[in-house]
């Protein structure tokens, strides 16, 4: 794996991370307008982020966490710990990992399992926690960061953990596993090529010159 190390959430993190789509952002890449014909917004804002983030060198992310993210954050090393216990793994850190073959696509996985796997952690509110539980599978939201973290780190599988400490355990710990697709790999990874090469022509009208 191509792996930058750097503190996740750090100046240096935020700076290995301008100008790359990633995983986490995936889901703006792929995101339409509502009669599925059209760019969304959320994708053309994202794309002119990248677009601002390659032609001045500084990230556009400024770090802002709001309550939510940052139970988030203080809450993940249970969830770790629990999924660890639960599992009978250790859970590896990777700060920031580069696609092998696409320099502008990047992930920050939660954790690297055996040679072969991969965790995200999501510890949200307890009302999405039982929605997750109830449903047994991964939440759709997150599917295409799963999916492009797997094609980063070249793992063929990642658990999907939600952690509710508000519940008793088990209830506080699900976990649900998807394997890699790749058929569905190589609709996403289209998805990120065709986005890039967006960016590049903007550039390149902008300034008259190829990326």
């Amino acid at each position: 794996m191509n792996i930058i190390d750097c503190d996740q959430g750090s100046k240096a993190w935020l700076q290995a991370r301008a100008g790359r789509v990633t995983a986490s952002n995936v889901s703006d890449v792929l995101s339409r307008s509502r009669d599925r014909k059209s760019e969304g917004a959320t994708r053309a804002n994202y794309k002119a982020r990248i677009v601002v983030e390659l032609l001045t060198g500084q990230p556009q992310e400024d770090g802002y966490t709001n309550g939510y993210m940052e139970d988030g954050i203080e809450n993940e090393p249970f969830a770790r710990a629990s999924y660890e216990v639960q599992r009978g793994v250790l859970v590896d850190v990777a700060s920031l990992v580069v696609h092998p073959r696409m320099e502008r696509f990047s992930c920050s996985p939660d954790g690297l399992v055996g040679t072969d796997g991969m965790v995200q952690f999501k510890c949200p509110k307890a009302a999405n926690h039982i929605a997750y539980r109830l449903a047994g599978i991964v939440p759709s939201k997150y599917e295409p960061q799963l999916v492009s973290e797997m094609e980063c780190c070249e793992r063929a599988w990642t658990d999907f953990v939600s952690y509710c400490p508000l519940l008793p355990a088990p209830l506080n710990l699900f976990v649900v596993r998807l394997h890699r697709n790749p058929t569905r790999a190589r609709e996403v990874l289209a998805e990120i090529t065709q986005f890039n090469r967006e960016v590049d022509e903007i550039i390149e009208k902008l300034t008259g010159h190829k990326v």
